[in-house]
This record gives structure tokens, sequence and C-alpha cells, in this order.
């Protein structure tokens, strides 16, 4: 069964590349994932392959067996609300191993985050029901676990490993 993205691409959603891509790769991921580790240096390449070809959307989606998880997403939420959500997200899946309370707040300061504002916006209900939306609209569209990919709408249930993934944009790219 081919499974379809039940909810659209918004200005709400965190997106890097061009709204006029050819190419729209939403990924459900948790930060503690570590399949998503390894999945967000898949993604990194396939940036860089196809450039302005490809517009990326980061949605979360994190498990409840990760427990440094949802902090780890409230804080990238956090960030986003400074303008840095592609900073903090970074830094988060490259340092998947430390994703205490401490080492979030030392993302922040690294980043140069108000460390006031985001220590306030960790506790906002507003941030946490953005995840949970992202995580109940994963849920609709079919998502069970992570890393999980939808391109142009329609669910990837390929091998998106090594490079895979980018093989595959690629092609689809060819025929667009």
């Amino acid at each position: 069964m081919n499974s379809q993205l039940t909810n659209a691409v918004t200005h709400k959603d965190h997106i890097k590349g061009p709204d006029t891509a050819a190419l729209e790769l939403v990924e459900y991921g948790d930060y503690q994932c570590p399949s998503c580790g390894e999945s967000y240096l898949v993604i990194k390449k396939a940036q860089q392959v196809l450039g302005k070809n490809l517009k990326f959307v980061f949605r979360n989606f994190p498990l409840t067996e990760h427990p440094d998880a949802f902090p780890a997403a409230t804080a990238a939420e956090a960030a986003a609300l400074q303008g840095q959500f592609w900073e903090m997200y970074d830094l988060l899946y490259t340092n998947q191993l430390y994703l205490n309370s401490d080492d979030l707040l030392a993302y922040a300061d690294q980043i140069g985050l108000d460390r006031n504002k985001f220590e306030t916006d960790l506790q906002s209900e507003a941030l946490a029901s953005k995840i949970e939306a992202d995580f109940e609209g994963g849920e609709r569209s079919g998502v069970t676990g992570t890393p999980n990919f939808y391109i142009n709408g329609e669910k990837y249930e390929g091998d998106w490993e090594d490079d895979a993934l980018v093989h595959y944009l690629k092609r689809l790219l060819a025929t667009v």
C-alpha cells in the first residue's frame, strides 16, 4: 500500500531549500534515534548533490523509548523561535549521545541563543503542542518508526542507507 503524507508542508514546518524545488523530501525523525543519526549524514549528502532541486522538511517524531528525544525536539523548537532551528538541529544530530539538559543549554550557548528566553521556551506548552502535532501528523500518515521519509507526498519505502536514497532522488529528478 502506498501511504501518502496527510498534512501538507506549510510555513510552520522547518524547511531547507527553495519552495520551487522539483523534489520535496519530508523526514519524520527522532534526535536520539541511531538510525536517524545515520540518515542525517545521508540527507546532508542529498542536499549537497541535489542543491536547489531539493526541498528538505524536518518534522519531529520523538519515540517514547528514547527519553532524551522529546527534550531535544523541544530544544530545536526553542532555537527556532530565535531563528536558529537548523543550527540546533545540526548540533543535536552531531552530538546524539549528549542530549541531557546541561548539554542542551550548552548547545544554546554555543549557537548564541538568548539563554533566558531559551530556558523559558523549553517549558512552553506551545512548543510541546507543536511537537505532538508533528507526531500525530506522522501517525496519520503511517509513520511507525524513525527515520521515515516522504518524497513529493508519497511514502518512501526503499533503502535510504549509504547512497541509496541519493541515487533514488537523482533518478526521480530525471523524470520530473
